[in-house]
């Protein structure tokens, strides 16, 4: 039996930091931008960590999502259960899935666990317990005991049975033993066959432990370098490098920037300009894979890094609401042809290049500058009438295409 779930396999993700999502930063606010969401063309919300966060070496003026001090509870500061439930319900009327993002790999020092079952945790020979890798602010978890495998289990059963969520982000997936994922994706899954598992690694390894999707970690960086000068070559040769890895029915996470990325990066320059964004948003989901769009992305004045442990408070816009959605019913509506034969065009100012299957072929042009620039239609296409798939219009290709500044252009025929 198939256990990936059909609606994934064409989705759209959503990154929400809710923190930064609304003037209030809890999750009632955040539910009334759902329908915005779906006009988008979201298909999934992927909810950073809801749970209560420690207090001990507490990050920024409101702490890191990444430190838990009880799996099984929603952050006060986000609201309550109650809200957490009403997010989910009206998500599911609007008729978009929840993820939730699971840490397991360690929590926060104020967790309970580490009075009450120290065995729980890593610990040196005198028996304190570890911090996890370089993170002041979190202790790490011993997966060598099976009752840490038991309780961790049983936290994520109760979001699956209780929160009637639709799967799992699943953060530093490779800090964890592969036999837990194993043995939890299987759990899990006996309760909800048709449970999304996302993976935070680059590792194809995850994939047999049941997860339908990992991360293409370099491609955001690649596509930033692109429209930084770089080449639109080295981003196709490594697209088409990274596809050779991923199993039939298995899928890649691409965004143009996620949290990570964005708090370490300045959100205003990493596709040249703002104005640059929509462009790579086009390349990140036209050339195949699952593409997600983080919170601050459908912002307008969005500028310099994006720190996810203090308020940000975004701009929400609605010509990018329109834009968004126009660009995510191409990628919707181009799904039998994105993973057809590619060819690539060579060019330094703009990303071009089609998609071939037997029935039909595909053109993208993406210019990765500010500045206009004309390109050459490939010889095949020129004079061919295709469907622009932005707006369903008919258009009769001319010998050479003329881009403004961060223009695209997506065709099918």
């Amino acid at each position: 039996m198939n256990l990936h779930p059909e609606w994934s396999y064409q989705a759209v993700l959503y990154e929400m930091n809710v923190r930064q999502l609304t003037p209030e930063g809890t999750l009632r606010a955040a539910t009334s931008k759902l329908p915005f969401l779906k006009d988008l063309g979201v298909d999934a919300v992927w909810l950073m960590p809801v749970y209560p966060i420690g207090e001990a070496g507490r990050k920024g003026s409101l702490g890191s999502y990444y430190s838990i001090r009880d799996y099984c509870a929603v952050n006060p500061e986000l609201g309550t259960m109650a809200d957490f439930d009403a997010f989910v319900a009206e998500a599911h009327r609007l008729g978009m899935r929840v993820l939730l993002d699971w840490v397991a790999n360690h929590t926060s020092w104020d967790n309970s666990w580490i009075t009450e079952h120290p065995d729980y945790y890593v610990r040196d020979a005198a028996g304190n317990i570890q911090q996890a890798s370089t993170w002041t602010d979190v202790a790490q978890l011993d997966f060598s005991n099976p009752a840490t495998e038991e309780a961790m289990i049983d936290a994520m059963r109760y979001w699956v049975e209780q929160g009637g969520i639709d799967g799992f982000r699943c953060d530093y997936a490779d800090g964890v033993p592969h036999s837990f994922w194993t043995n939890a994706i299987a759990t899990l899954r006996e309760i909800r066959p048709e449970l999304m598992m996302l993976a935070e690694s680059r590792s194809t390894d995850f994939y047999a432990d049941g997860f339908d999707m990992i991360y293409d970690w370099e491609f955001a960086p690649a596509m930033s370098g692109v429209f930084k000068g770089g080449k639109p070559a080295d981003l196709f040769s490594k697209e088409a490098a990274t596809w050779k890895e991923v199993p039939e029915g298995k899928q890649l996470l691409r965004y143009t920037f996620n949290h990570d990325f964005a708090a370490e990066n300045a959100v205003d320059t990493t596709c040249g300009t703002t104005d640059g964004i929509m462009a790579a948003y086009v390349l990140t989901a036209m050339l195949n894979g699952t593409p997600m769009i983080y919170s601050s992305m459908d912002a307008d004045n969005i500028s310099g890094t994006e720190s996810f442990f203090n308020y940000n408070v975004l701009d929400w816009s609605a010509a990018k609401r329109n834009e968004f959605a126009a660009i995510n019913k191409a990628y919707k509506n181009t799904a039998e042809v994105r993973r057809g034969e590619l060819t690539t065009y060579g060019n330094a100012k703009t990303a071009m290049f089609t998609r071939s299957t037997p029935e039909h072929k595909m053109l993208v042009i993406v210019n990765t500058t500010g500045n206009e620039q004309t390109v050459k239609t490939p010889i095949s296409l020129a004079g061919e009438t295709m469907t622009d798939m932005t707006d369903d219009t008919s258009v009769t290709l001319p010998g050479t295409v003329t881009l403004g500044a961060y223009e695209y252009a997506i065709y099918m025929k």
